[in-house]
């Protein structure tokens, strides 16, 4: 499992993660929920080995993160950041590609099975069509299902998601969320951070609310995300939360119907 304790995460002299400890283990699927700057994306990019901590410790599966080179942490860790940007047109195939090589030596080519493994997570996610197509020429829901493709082919047991579903239209998002379902039913553990209430509901065995760089409520969804709970995280009046949750009633009600 990935085992955090007491982990500080900063840029100089400011502190943006604050003694925050957690494990994910393999089948369990975690939501981290809270407001822009909150700490959100600097945990995640510390848990992948991109920043380094001021204190505290990462362990993956009892090694810790910090002694492991990047090849070694690729083969653990598959990593979708919240914005991504390439300086090469290359096609959306070479991209997924490159996730697939990433616990590779830097001099190792694809083989037959890495092309249809490749092909296979496009088709999963619906962007089979994209294969040829530049990334740069994309959209910005595209090039998240790119990213998302990148990050399945790598097939590393764990699985951190930035925001993932930000940029994907509806259609797309149910899409992720069936994934993220069938990654842990096949094992996988997954720590995905969300401003969707209801993908934390919908995918999530567990549930973290993160204020101010602190962890202030951990548990199961129904356990954590009451009105109550989100007013207070995301600073909201009563009555904001009252329409809010008019909305979602009506969505519910017209929708599933």
């Amino acid at each position: 499992m990935i085992d955090v304790e007491h982990l500080t995460v900063g840029y100089g002299q400011q502190q943006v993660v604050k003694n925050v400890s957690l494990q994910l283990a393999p089948g369990e699927t975690v939501a981290l929920l809270g407001p822009n700057g909150c700490g959100k994306t600097t945990l995640l990019k510390t848990l992948c080995g991109i920043h380094p901590p001021l204190a505290g410790s990462v362990r993956i599966d009892g090694l810790d993160l910090a002694t492991l080179s990047a090849p070694a942490r690729a083969r653990r860790i598959a990593y979708v950041p919240q914005q991504h940007r390439m300086v090469f047109a290359y096609n959306v195939l070479d991209v997924v590609m490159m996730g697939r090589l990433a616990g590779r030596s830097l001099i190792a080519r694809p083989a037959p099975e890495d092309f249809t493994a490749v092909r296979t997570v496009l088709t999963r996610l619906g962007i089979e069509a994209l294969a040829a197509s530049s990334y740069v020429a994309l959209s910005g829901g595209q090039r998240q299902q790119v990213l998302i493709a990148r990050a399945l082919a790598q097939d590393a047991p764990y699985l951190l998601l930035d925001e993932p579903a930000s940029s994907l239209d509806y259609g797309n998002q149910l899409r992720l969320l069936d994934v993220l379902n069938q990654l842990r039913d096949d094992g996988r553990a997954v720590l995905f951070t969300t401003h969707h209430p209801d993908h934390a509901f919908v995918v999530a065995s567990r549930v973290i609310l993160m204020q101010s760089g602190r962890f202030i409520a951990e548990g199961a969804p129904a356990q954590c995300m009451g009105r109550v709970q989100l007013a207070a995280l995301y600073a909201l009046s009563p009555e904001s939360m009252e329409r809010a949750a008019a909305a979602h009633d009506w969505s519910r009600q017209h929708v599933h119907a």
